[in-house]
């Protein structure tokens, strides 16, 4: 089976502690995030968040549970559509840094289940601009 994938990357003129402090601080999300337009919960590895994302005109809610978390570098989280293996998705945030100062975002997320072929023919696109507007917001909050 084909692996299906989204990665998007930014370079910010920022600290990894000061990115890595704005994409693990969910209630903020509100305030500067396009695409995720709510979100609660910890960033703790096996704890369950609760995501509000805008996909168009359209707003979904998804629970993803964390599955790993290295600060200020990277964490990840997994979220399903009702079952196992129906469509599934490996969402991951990972911080390069370049200098002191610069770090190169890494954004993307992996697909896997059934569905996840017919989902991403009709959502793909949009998700990878989703993904690009964030990445371009979080570069602003950061470089502020």
């Amino acid at each position: 089976m084909k692996r299906k994938a989204i990665k998007t990357e930014i370079v910010i003129n920022a600290p990894a502690d000061k990115v890595w402090n704005i994409l693990t601080n969910l209630s903020g999300y509100s305030d500067w995030n396009p695409f995720i337009v709510e979100s609660h919960g910890a960033i703790q590895t096996k704890s369950r968040i609760r995501n509000v994302m805008k996909n168009g005109d359209k707003t979904i809610t998804f629970k993803p549970v964390i599955q790993r978390v290295e600060p200020p570098f990277y964490f990840d989280w997994v979220g399903r559509l009702f079952v196992p293996g129906i469509f599934d998705g490996h969402h991951y945030f990972q911080i390069e840094p370049i200098t002191d100062n610069q770090v190169k975002l890494i954004h993307g997320e992996h697909f896997s289940g059934i569905l996840a072929g017919p989902i991403l023919k009709k959502i793909g696109s949009e998700t990878a601009q989703n993904f690009i507007r964030m990445n371009q917001a979080l570069r602003e909050e950061a470089e502020k």
